[in-house]
């Protein structure tokens, strides 16, 4: 009898099959609905089997009733019924195939996209599709009359230099000896450009040699547009709002010492705030900031530096604050500018964090001459992200019903969509 000679093949399958995985099975699929180990917060998928992504965290994913949620997936643009998430199996509906979502509308049920060089939109409930306008840009303002984009324009740094436009760069407040980073200032020609839907015409209202990017149309104010100025965040004041005529351009916020940076902008949902991430100086004080556009009051939270969030977001009726931690190369896990080493121990955290803010501020602060609110937030983790890779943004967005912290994933490999309940009692539902 011939000895039996075993193949490497064989050997590995014999060895799968003994540890109780069939070699030809196909990868298993994420878990649906799970309690996370950690945190004790139940945890929903979004997205089906094949993946998909939810928007960047400025931009709106939910109608205005708060019963549905958009997200990209690989087929097209997707919804999920949020009245029934957590009592029954969730069960995303495709509502344009092949295109990718620019964000739903704050008064009607309506999402928007580009094809074909042009912006459509589709009514969420009817499903009636239609052309908005062959014009450039990709924010809607909030009752849908106006389209907001920049384009190039090589006009623009005679136009700055014209009517006088503030310098974006604090040259007392840079170290020139300091390499600007990847972004760096000026060297751009862009002027922002608002058009007006129904009649198709066009005005430049205003013109920038920097990066214009993160542009937000107010959900609230028809006329008001928050955008920011790229570069180094460090050498750059970035956070600006404008009315859509062209007048009223404002810096929300002026840095007031060396590598002091501020960022990732957002409006609240009633368009009173402007929130952004603050660093005094980067990577060594960090705050959730905002400023009332109305009445120029200033507000900060103090974030421990294991809670500062890649992005953070406010609910509807601005009572919670979620926020979507840090990986081993973020801000929190690096000495202040110019040292910039990683710390030993880490000081980020990989969690997707709820803030709760715990009664009125009971202390200021002077800034610039200014006395400043400081509150309190309550943190909490709802999802461990310890297997996520920081590459993807999570990009957390809270629910309208103030029960769901939704946002993006890798942490199971494939990128998909979940849901974190807020409350630990609905986790055991």
């Amino acid at each position: 009898m011939k000895p039996l000679v075993l193949l490497p093949g064989f050997i590995l399958a014999f060895a799968l099959v003994h540890a109780g995985v069939r070699a030809q099975d196909p990868p298993q699929a994420p878990p649906s609905d799970w309690i996370d180990a950690a945190t004790g917060h139940r945890v929903l998928r979004l997205s089906d089997d094949e993946g998909g992504s939810s928007l960047y965290f400025h931009q709106n994913s939910y109608t205005p009733k708060g019963d549905k949620l958009i997200f990209d997936t690989r087929k097209g643009i997707a919804a999920v019924d949020l009245t029934r998430l957590g009592l029954e199996p969730v069960k995303q509906v495709l509502i344009v195939p092949g295109a990718r979502a620019i964000g739903t509308a704050w008064r009607t049920p309506d999402v928007y996209y580009r094809k074909s060089g042009a912006l459509w939109a589709t009514n969420l409930e009817t499903k009636a599709e239609r052309q908005v306008t062959t014009a450039r840009g990709s924010v809607v303002n909030a009752d849908e009359t106006l389209v907001i984009g920049s384009e190039n324009d090589p006009d623009a740094p005679a136009k700055v230099k014209e009517l006088g436009l503030p310098m974006l760069v604090t040259a007392d407040l840079v170290n020139r000896s300091e390499p600007p980073g990847r972004l760096r200032p000026g060297g751009r020609s862009l002027a922002l450009v608002v058009t007006d839907i129904q009649t198709g015409e066009t005005k430049k209202i205003h013109y920038s040699t920097e990066w214009l990017n993160h542009l937000q149309a107010s959900p609230a104010d028809p006329h008001r547009v928050l955008f920011c100025h790229e570069g180094a965040w460090h050498q750059v004041d970035r956070v600006w709002t404008i009315s859509t005529d062209g007048s009223e351009l404002a810096l929300a916020h002026r840095r007031t010492m060396p590598y002091e940076i501020a960022g990732h902008e957002f409006f609240s949902y009633d368009g009173q705030w402007v929130w952004y991430d603050l660093q005094t100086p980067r990577s060594k004080e960090f705050w959730l900031a905002g400023v009332n556009l109305q009445t120029g009051e200033r507000l900060r939270y103090p974030i421990a530096r294991e809670h500062w969030s890649v992005h953070y977001n406010i609910s509807r009726d601005g009572r919670l604050f979620a926020g979507d931690g840090g990986g081993p190369g973020s801000v929190a896990n690096l000495t202040p500018l110019p040292e910039r080493k990683t710390l030993s121990p880490p000081g980020n955290g990989q969690w997707i964090y709820l803030f709760t803010p715990q009664g009125p501020p009971a202390e200021t602060i002077e800034v610039s001459g200014q006395t400043v609110p400081v509150g309190k937030l309550a943190a909490e983790r709802l999802v461990d992200l310890s297997k996520h890779d920081y590459g993807l943004e999570p990009n957390v967005t809270i629910t309208p019903d103030n029960k769901w912290v939704v946002f993006r994933s890798n942490m199971h490999g494939r990128t998909h969509v979940y849901a974190a309940a807020v409350a630990k009692s609905e986790s055991n539902k």
